[in-house]
């Protein structure tokens, strides 16, 4: 009898021990990437179609800023760049004069050549003819070169308005708001139809698809723990009720900091531990701040 009780008792010991060490590695709390979408456009908030808790897809519009302005701008651009396109010059035309008065200037320069060879006609002739071929080829140069930069510079200008339209469109895309990531809005800072200045927040989305647990481990285990390491990761739902995900160890710090008071390291004698991220693919359940613990493979 005396034996059975020892027995028992040794049993009992051993059951308490085991109670006793812990089911996992590390605890931390889930985290998600977080985006906070700015206007980047100043102006009346005309559309803005979204509510906290949305999911919403990568790249969808989900509001609309006053474009009215930029609009308008544009088309006076535009109106600009064509005062621009008639004054530009006709050049065959307004040179046009002077080319027809250069061929009849060497024609008269040929006869009197040939008249001055046959003796019919002093030098003197030969040598006026000349001199006006010469003339007028400079007024020609002269001529083609004004007009030449007068073209140049109406060119500029209008390259000036074609950036200007760049610009304004780039401004008027910007009036449309679109979602930078996959995800769930989280919170909704404005309403429609108030006004909004470039920068002010508008609303905040996260990816909780792709989470992650943020926990701290002891210089004792980080000697066993790497990048890209395998790991179980709990849900803590609370009475014991935990949900099993698979991770991944995707960051770990470079640093050392001390014990957050709300994490439970494995050696709780320990001061200084290392952050790191496990991540995970949420399934719907896991969200923002719930606890949690890692076990690493």
């Amino acid at each position: 009898m005396k034996k059975n009780i020892i027995i028992a008792v040794a049993a009992l010991m051993t059951v308490a021990c085991g109670n006793n060490k812990k089911e996992y590695d590390a605890t931390g709390t889930f985290e998600a990437t977080e985006v906070t979408v700015a206007a980047e456009q100043s102006g009346t908030l005309m559309v803005f179609d979204i509510n906290e808790g949305d999911e919403i897809a990568l790249g969808k519009e989900v509001g609309l800023i006053d474009t009215t302005q930029i609009w308008l701008k544009i088309q006076q651009v535009g109106a600009t760049k064509a005062v621009y396109q008639s004054q530009k010059p006709d050049m065959e035309k307004q040179i046009a004069a002077t080319r027809q008065q250069l061929t009849k200037a060497r024609q008269d320069q040929q006869r009197y050549k040939e008249l001055v060879a046959d003796g019919a006609s002093p030098s003197k002739m030969l040598d006026d003819a000349t001199n006006q071929v010469e003339v007028l080829q400079k007024q020609l140069d002269a001529q083609i070169s004004s007009l030449n930069t007068n073209t140049n510079a109406l060119n500029k200008q209008m390259a000036a308005t074609d950036i200007q339209v760049s610009q304004l469109k780039d401004q008027l895309q910007k009036c449309h708001i679109t979602t930078p990531i996959k995800g769930t809005v989280l919170e909704k800072y404005v309403e429609r139809g108030e006004f909004v200045a470039i920068g002010k927040p508008l609303f905040k989305m996260a990816d909780t698809e792709q989470m992650f647990i943020r926990a701290y481990v002891t210089s004792a285990q980080l000697q066993t723990v790497k990048i890209g390491q395998k790991a179980k990761v709990f849900a803590d739902y609370g009475e014991g009720q935990k949900k099993e995900y698979e991770g991944t160890v995707s960051w770990i710090s470079s640093r050392s900091e001390f014990t957050p008071k709300t994490i439970l390291t494995d050696d709780e004698r320990a001061d200084l531990v290392y952050a790191l991220k496990v991540a995970i693919r949420n399934d719907g359940y896991v969200k923002i701040g719930m606890y949690g613990e890692v076990k690493f493979n």
